[in-house]
Formats: C-alpha cells, structure tokens, sequence
C-alpha cells in the first residue's frame, strides 16, 4: 500500500515538473489572449493515470505563479486546468478508445474549462480583446477573448494530446499501473 502512495505522488510531481518545463521551453505560445500552451497536450494522461490531476495542476500553479502573472489569473487559470483535468479522469479513466465519444468529451473538459476561466481572466486582469489590449472592458471583446483561448486549447488537446495519446495507448497497460 504504501509503494502505491509513493509510486502515486512520484508520478504527479512529475507531470507536474513536465507540465512546467514545456510551459517554460514553449512560453511565448502560452500566455495572452492568442495562446497555444503546449502543455495543455499533457490533459489527456487523466484518461491514464488518475495522479495526473493533481499533477497537472501543481504543474499549472507552479508555471503561472513563476510566470508573473496577476494573482487571478495564478489561482483561476490553475483552478480551469484542474477542473478540466478532474472532469476529463471522471468522465473518460480507463483508455476510452480514440473514436469513442466518451473519448472526445472528455477532451472537451479541459478546452471548456479553460476557455470560460481562463478567457475571462485574461480579458479582466489583462484587457485582452484577442487582437491586442482593449482601451476599456467592453463587454464584446469578452467573447472574442474566450474564443481566442478556447482555439488554441483545442489545438493543444485536440491536436498535440491526441497524438500523445495515441502513443501512450500503445504501451503495454502494467507499463501505467
């Protein structure tokens, strides 16, 4: 019982430490209105491995905190990646097939989440319309803004995590117990 707690935390540090390193090597996708965090891919290993919520959202914490951002946007971009990563291990544990639906909804978690949150966190504490910094807060660009989040998640989970995914599929199943 216990190799199973060490083995459960030593997996989510490090994801979280993988999550950091490709959100630092990749930062200038990353951040602002128009992102693509590479990251994000890692959202798929709740489908694997139950300890990547935490771990993916530790890693989120760590990166957002260290990346100077404002304070809302460390605590509720972290809270939008924990939240898809939670939904995504509710909705699809245990290797759903790629062309299950239960596959794909559950990648649509993650993008939803972040694309209401962290949209909104990055239209208020930044002013981001999605094309630059909006002159006032008008309440259209806060669509735009979310839009422009929501894109580059979906490209990061739909696209980059479905490969990941589809790489880690192969591996044996005791290779992740």
């Amino acid at each position: 019982m216990k190799n199973k707690s060490v083995r459960f935390i030593t997996r989510a540090a490090i994801i979280a430490a993988l999550y950091f390193v490709l959100t630092y090597v990749m930062w200038v996708f990353g951040s602002g209105a128009i992102q693509l965090r590479v990251s994000e891919a890692l959202c798929v290993l709740p489908l694997l491995l139950p300890e990547a919520v935490p771990g993916l959202f530790i890693g989120c914490l760590v990166s957002n905190l260290l990346g100077g951002g404002a304070p809302l946007d460390v605590i509720f971009g972290s809270i939008a990646t924990l939240l898809g990563a939670f939904l995504t291990y509710k909705i699809g544990y245990k290797r759903p097939e790629i062309s299950s639906p239960k596959y794909w909804l559950a990648m649509a978690c993650p993008v939803i989440s972040n694309m209401l949150i962290t949209g909104t966190v990055v239209w208020y504490c930044y002013g981001f319309s999605g094309f630059g910094v909006a002159e006032n807060h008008a309440f259209g660009f806060l669509p735009l803004t979310m839009l422009t989040v929501g894109i580059g998640e979906a490209l990061a989970v739909f696209g980059l995590g479905t490969l990941l995914y589809l790489a880690l599929r192969r591996l044996p199943e005791n290779v992740l117990n």
